[in-house]
């Protein structure tokens, strides 16, 4: 009776652990690049805004999670996420198969191309390759500069951030820029010191899905995420979201 009590005492133990290890976390800490308009950026109040930032929140709210968001360099995101400083990154990742090797993502939340953007004084250049012996810029570790890297006889200059790079392009150091859809809108069409100095050029030649990462193997966290991404389009959330920053 006494070993059949003990038994019993340890089977109960055991599924009590069970719950905990698996059950799901109130809070999670997410990183994001603040630097990259008007998807993530830091607004006149100090403030983490931008599309990424209000949907990250919505799918938290429906996935019964909080969240708080940490403000971090491109440079380092992915070694942060590496090292356990926080539980996820979003920042415009593109899903790719080269960072699907050491990370899983969330199933993609939004879709987007990479497009060039230069001097409104260019009246020839329609894509990248119409810019080879010059200088085109990207921020560091995009898919923007990958696409750059591709094309023979064109120099990748990178930034840390991409509003460094327009900082160039103004300044005559750089011919080009190659950035993601919505933020060449921003500075190309709506940042009042740009809009009448550059022009987006051609069409978006990349077809690319975001999605949240988180480290590889954490399959309970990518499941409580996509839960929350599948309630956000559902209520058609990621409308509104994407009608109030994306002009």
């Amino acid at each position: 009776m006494k070993f059949l009590c003990t038994l019993t005492a340890t089977a109960a133990l055991l599924a009590a652990l069970s719950l905990t290890a698996f059950a799901a976390p109130k809070s999670i800490k997410v990183a994001t690049d603040a630097t990259w308009p008007p998807m993530e950026m830091v607004d006149t109040n100090k403030q983490i805004v931008g599309y990424d930032i209000d949907f990250l929140k919505a799918v938290a709210k429906e996935a019964g999670v909080a969240v708080v968001i940490k403000n971090t360099a491109w440079d380092g995101i992915f070694a942060g996420l590496d090292s356990g400083q926080y539980d996820a990154i979003i920042s415009s990742v593109t899903i790719t198969k080269e960072r699907q090797a050491k990370y899983d993502f969330t199933e993609p939340y939004t879709s987007i191309g990479q497009i060039l953007v230069v001097p409104k004084t260019n009246k020839t250049a329609k894509v990248i390759a119409d810019l080879k012996g010059k200088k085109v810029g990207a921020q560091i570790g995009t898919t923007g500069a990958m696409e750059i890297k591709k094309v023979t006889g064109v120099e990748l200059k990178t930034y840390d951030e991409i509003g460094l790079a327009f900082e160039d392009m103004a300044a005559g150091r750089i011919f080009g820029v190659v950035c993601d859809e919505p933020v060449a809108a921003h500075f190309a069409l709506q940042k009042k010191e740009y809009k009448d100095k550059f022009k987006i050029v051609g069409k978006s030649f990349t077809k690319e899905a975001y999605g949240i990462v988180v480290k590889k193997g954490n399959k309970d966290l990518v499941a409580l995420l996509n839960k929350g991404i599948k309630a956000v389009k559902a209520k058609k959330l990621d409308t509104k979201i994407h009608t109030k920053w994306v002009k």
